[in-house]
């Protein structure tokens, strides 16, 4: 019969041995995926919540009964929901200058900074064109939903195509240009969270709060804004399963070269 106390110290003689890495650099990119690990499941999450979930159970909701429960509901929701967007991306953006730095310093000193400016650039200019075509536009053509999907489709495939031969190069790694992509797929929805949907929940929280407190009508203008917010959430959930697939080649699939 096994002494427990033989086994015991068995194990913490020959138990498996941990031990830090004492490398910075990994410690901080493995602190970097952690963080983006985190705020990006919050993000995400509240994104799917609000067009699988919220979206559809509001649209069958009593009027009366949606002026109560949105001024309470939405303020919490979209404080989690606009700031885990921006530290993910923020820490997600330091995450992927790291791999620029790496594939970069043997070309130059500056190669790296010319990568991420140009990557911004493309994706700065991608995001205005895609913010015309999420505007509300009832009675024009943007009004087509096949209009939207081909043109917003047409611009992100673009913005891709033109980041990756930018970014491509001779030591660029498979990791550096799928987060190129991802990420800037990333960046597209932060900007949509902070530029469209949190402009135009800020005003519908304080209508619905009025709404209910007061008794203050909805007004016109508040139509428009909810078509606006459901486009860019839209919008945000479609970009969300490139982005998400990327992010994991990204350490798991290498697949570019």
């Amino acid at each position: 019969m096994l002494n427990p106390v033989t086994f015991a110290l068995a194990l913490l003689t020959d138990g498996p041995h941990l031990s830090l890495i004492r490398n910075p650099l990994m410690n901080e990119m493995m602190a970097l995926r952690w963080l983006h690990l985190v705020f990006g499941v919050i993000w995400i999450g509240l994104l799917y919540f609000f067009n699988l979930v919220l979206t559809p159970a509001m649209r069958t909701c009593d009027p009366k009964l949606r002026v109560r429960i949105y001024p309470e509901l939405m303020p919490r929701a979209m404080a989690w929901f606009r700031w885990s967007a921006l530290i993910t991306v923020l820490v997600g953006l330091r995450y992927f200058y790291i791999y620029l730095a790496q594939d970069g310093q043997s070309i130059g000193p500056h190669r790296a900074f010319h990568w991420f400016m140009e990557w911004l650039v493309v994706w700065l200019v991608a995001y205005a064109i895609l913010y015309v075509l999420q505007l509300p536009a009832k009675g024009t053509l943007l009004d087509n939903a096949w209009v939207r999907v081909i043109g917003i489709a047409a611009v992100v495939i673009g913005a891709s195509w033109l980041v990756f031969v930018l970014n491509q190069g001779p030591t660029s790694s498979s990791a550096h240009l799928a987060i190129a992509v991802g990420g800037g797929l990333g960046f597209v929805m932060l900007m949509n969270t902070w530029g469209i949907v949190w402009r135009c929940q800020k005003r519908l929280i304080a209508w619905t709060r009025a709404a209910n407190e007061q008794g203050t009508p909805m007004p016109p203008e508040a139509e428009r804004l909810m078509r606006w917010t459901f486009l860019a959430a839209r919008t945000g959930l479609w970009l969300s399963f490139p982005m998400l697939f990327l992010m994991g080649a990204a350490g798991h699939y290498p697949m570019f070269g």
